[in-house]
């Protein structure tokens, strides 16, 4: 008689292949999946009863920010209650490692939010500390260019020498050595922003030979989608390596509809044999940073620098002029939004303005809606949190129909509680995955069961070489969500963000389990991922 350290029993399950749902039983032994079929005659020492419920792999959040979530909180609460057991982080251009010069003075004011400072400098001692701090969920993580910029260069608005380029190669090679998935850049944030394309073409050419991934949040996701999308395309032809585009969309009503052109070009591109991909958020608003609403110039030099400029009348006024072009770094955020359209999510020092819109706060101060973006930039140190209203459902499901779309939150783990709890995030924070499962599959029929959970699991592990995740199969890691089809659905809103989404019942991760009943375990059974890993 076989034994088990756990049996699901009575499922339906989708193995993650694309495959249809079929009836059967999944034993675990250990950390790995032992057995999927009929373990009628199998013992456990815990089962699972799933009946009338749908079982799948564990979902991989392939875009994420969770890069210092855990220091927070190890529960990664917001994720692990929406089924996602793997976080992939160190996106747009952003990563916390290496930690070097500028690079480590910015990690410090990240994490000063949370207590913490910054005692690691490469990827391997972050990923120590990582697993000593324990996590709920896996992960794995790019380098990030505008990290590697900081490191070498800080935030000057010009090429890269010859010597700084090649020790942006070597930090960047030494990250491969130690685990990264590849190169992840942020062309509209400095000071990645300040790169030309022939810098990130030398710079993907070292992630080459790891088989590494060049994923991006492109230079402009609005007027210059397709130029954007051609110039991602042209980084992994010309490097040899493998593209991710960043939250494919098309920002601003006058952009709506440049997806099915911009998704013409990736598939010409796979015609050619460059492998690439991209991945959504199913909302029609966007986050990050207020500060994108402001030319590049702005940020050059680093945060002391901006803080000045942000308290000068001179600049102000040059901005104000500026105000009618397109900013070199921006996707135009204000214009794609509108000035009613920017919400106040996370503002630090003053959150009396959370959950207000820019023009809202305009009205009631009699300012200028550019002012009040100055006031509350310099009012928080130069970081506020925004939500920008510039997309539509039309071209979110034209880019989820997609054959090559995966679904990544774009954002960080939360919580509703604790030190983690603060502001107003966007809903995606809590909502991604059983969003998609509930509106756009279960209702809407955009995609199948079986072809959102592959989206969710198989593909994205394939993409990553997450070697032994993504299928529920034999001698595969035991990550695993059990879920209800008939409720799953997300409850986070745009005015009430903190909400665990329904119908997501158990998550085990690597044989632990997690979310029992819906309830945190408190368990931190995750790991470290990397290439092969």
């Amino acid at each position: 008689m076989a034994e088990f350290d756990l049996i699901i029993r009575s499922g339906t399950v989708f193995d993650g292949t694309g495959r249809p749902g079929f009836p059967a039983d999944v034993g675990v032994r250990g950390d790995r999946i032992e057995a999927v079929g009929n373990l009628a005659g199998a013992v456990a020492a815990r089962e699972i009863d799933a009946a009338g419920r749908y079982v799948a792999p564990g979902f991989i959040d392939i875009h994420t920010h969770s890069d210092w979530a855990m220091f927070g909180n190890p529960r990664m609460e917001s994720k692990i209650r929406q089924g996602v057991t793997t976080e992939v982080a160190g996106n747009c251009g952003t990563s916390l490692a290496p930690l070097v010069g500028t690079a480590r003075e910015s990690a410090a004011r990240t994490l000063a939010r949370i207590g913490r400072e910054p005692d690691w400098t490469t990827l391997a001692e972050y990923f120590e500390r990582i697993e000593a701090n324990g996590i709920a969920q896996n992960y794995a993580t790019f380098i990030g260019h505008g990290t590697l910029r900081q490191a070498v260069m800080g935030f000057e608005m010009r090429p890269p020498t010859l010597d700084e380029l090649d020790r942006m190669k070597r930090l960047l090679a030494e990250g491969m050595e130690q685990g990264a998935l590849g190169l992840a850049t942020g062309l509209i944030y400095p000071p990645g922003c300040y790169a030309e394309t022939e810098e990130i073409i030398e710079l993907a050419k070292v992630i080459a030979p790891y088989d590494g991934i060049y994923a991006t949040h492109m230079r402009n996701e609005a007027d210059r989608l397709l130029e954007s999308v051609a110039e991602a395309i042209r980084i992994g032809e010309e490097a040899g390596v493998s593209v991710q585009i960043s939250h494919h969309k098309a920002v601003g009503r006058r952009n709506w509809g440049k997806v099915n052109e911009s998704l013409e070009l990736i598939e010409k591109a796979r015609s050619r044999g460059v492998r690439v991909d991209c991945d959504q958020y199913p909302y029609i608003a966007s986050s990050t940073n207020l500060g994108v609403v402001l030319p590049r110039w702005v940020f050059e030099g680093g945060n002391d620098k901006l803080l000045a400029r942000l308290a000068d009348p001179d600049v102000r006024r040059r901005v104000a002029g500026e105000a009618g072009d397109e900013y070199e770094n921006a996707e135009n955020l204000s214009r794609g939004a509108g000035w009613d359209g920017i919400l106040i999510a996370d503002s630090p020092r003053t959150p009396e303005y959370e959950g207000r819109t820019i023009a809202q706060v305009a009205e009631a101060e009699g300012k200028d809606p550019l002012t009040v973006v100055f006031d509350l930039l310099l009012a928080n140190g130069g970081y506020v949190g925004a939500i920008f209203f510039g997309m539509c459902e039309d071209d979110v499901r034209t880019v989820m129909r997609y054959p090559h779309t995966f679904i990544g939150s774009d954002s960080s783990a939360r919580a509703p509680y604790g030190i983690m709890g603060f502001g107003k995030p966007h809903p995606r924070t809590y909502g991604t995955f059983p969003r998609v499962l509930g509106r756009y599959v279960r209702e809407e029929k955009v995609l199948s069961w079986e072809e959102a959970i592959a989206r969710m699991t198989s593909k994205p592990a394939r993409k990553l070489r997450l070697r032994g995740r993504g299928e529920l199969r034999p001698g595969y890691f035991a990550d695993i969500v059990v879920f209800d089809p008939n409720t799953v659905v997300d409850r986070a809103t745009f005015t009430e963000p903190h909400q665990y989404p329904a119908g997501i019942e158990y998550v085990i991760v690597n044989g632990t389990v997690v979310i029992d009943r819906g309830e945190h375990t408190g368990a931190l059974p995750g790991r470290v991922l990397g290439p092969g890993i």
